[in-house]
């Protein structure tokens, strides 16, 4: 075959590659993406992705595809970034699904399944889970979609892939997602960008609001009514005016906000929810969820 040019490149290929921890959920992805319409291949080498502009010539061959993709896959980083960089050249528009979990989260998942992990070899699990995540480092910074599934079930991962990708064949700017979380929970691993609100006075404290969360009236117009809640969400609308159309222009498809307080129940969920209505007065349409609203 010969090497297609921009002239019968198809218009609109959608090309997703779907990696990251092995164990962290990566079969379960690709699935999800094969329901809404990919057409999806699993364990492809990175160095034949770029044969995908052969395969979607044809006028009645899919036009979104799905490649599952892992470290044993050959020279897999160089590979991986050769074969995207040359589809783009071309004009389709791709993107790097990155499932991530923690140490903890991935060991459980192997003693489980009795799996041997691909990197372990003689070595045991957790150096091997290591080694590979070493490896993967430099790929993760530059995805365009993090996923931490520590914490999610299969349901509650396939909620979140069919919130991104079902929306995003549609898309046409930036696609926005929020997270309120406690920071006594732990960071979220697969933001962009993370705001603190512990400098406001906590809800907690307050006995008629403690079994309430920042969804309902009482705790949000306790939170928001703070004179430096005010000034912040408007220090943050200010932010976004400027920093939302100039990642669209960089060409960043995705962008996760994370706003923080103690425990995830009640001030970063207010400030999530009103930074959310901010965003769709900008003409963005974010994505919310509440990691921590209902722990303890």
């Amino acid at each position: 075959m010969t090497e297609p040019s921009t002239e019968d490149f198809p218009r609109g290929l959608d090309v997703t590659v779907i990696t990251g921890m092995s164990g962290a959920g990566r079969a379960t992805s690709a699935n999800v993406l094969e329901d809404l319409g990919f057409f999806v291949i699993d364990n492809l080498p990175p160095a034949l992705i770029g044969k995908v502009a052969e395969l979607a010539r044809g006028g009645s061959s899919p036009q979104r595809y799905g490649f599952g993709v892992d470290v044993r896959t050959g020279s897999f980083v160089e590979d991986l970034d050769e074969a995207l960089a040359g589809l783009r050249a071309l004009g389709a528009r791709t993107r790097v699904l990155f499932l991530e979990a923690s140490d903890d989260a991935l060991i459980r998942r192997f003693d489980a399944s009795r799996r041997p992990h691909p990197l372990a070899d003689t070595e045991r699990l957790l150096e091997g889970i290591q080694k590979e995540r070493a490896l993967l480092e430099e790929l993760k910074g530059r995805a365009d979609v993090v996923i931490d599934t520590s914490m999610l079930n299969v349901h509650e991962l396939r909620d979140r892939l069919v919130a991104i990708f079902a929306a995003d064949a549609a898309a046409t700017s930036l696609q926005v997602d929020i997270v309120s979380f406690g920071f006594k929970h732990g960071l979220p691993l697969d933001v962009d960008l993370v705001f603190d609100v512990r400098f406001l006075p906590n809800p907690h404290w307050v006995d008629a609001l403690r079994p309430l969360d920042g969804r309902d009236a009482p705790v949000r117009d306790y939170v928001m009514g703070q004179d430096d809640a005010k000034a912040y969400l408007a220090e943050l609308q200010r932010l976004f005016e400027l920093t939302l159309p100039a990642y669209e222009r960089e060409g960043k498809a995705y962008l996760s906000i994370a706003v923080g307080c103690t425990g995830g129940r009640h001030r970063s969920v207010a400030m999530a929810e009103a930074l959310g209505e901010v965003l769709g007065e900008l003409g963005y349409h974010p994505h919310l969820r509440h990691r921590d609203v209902g722990r303890d």
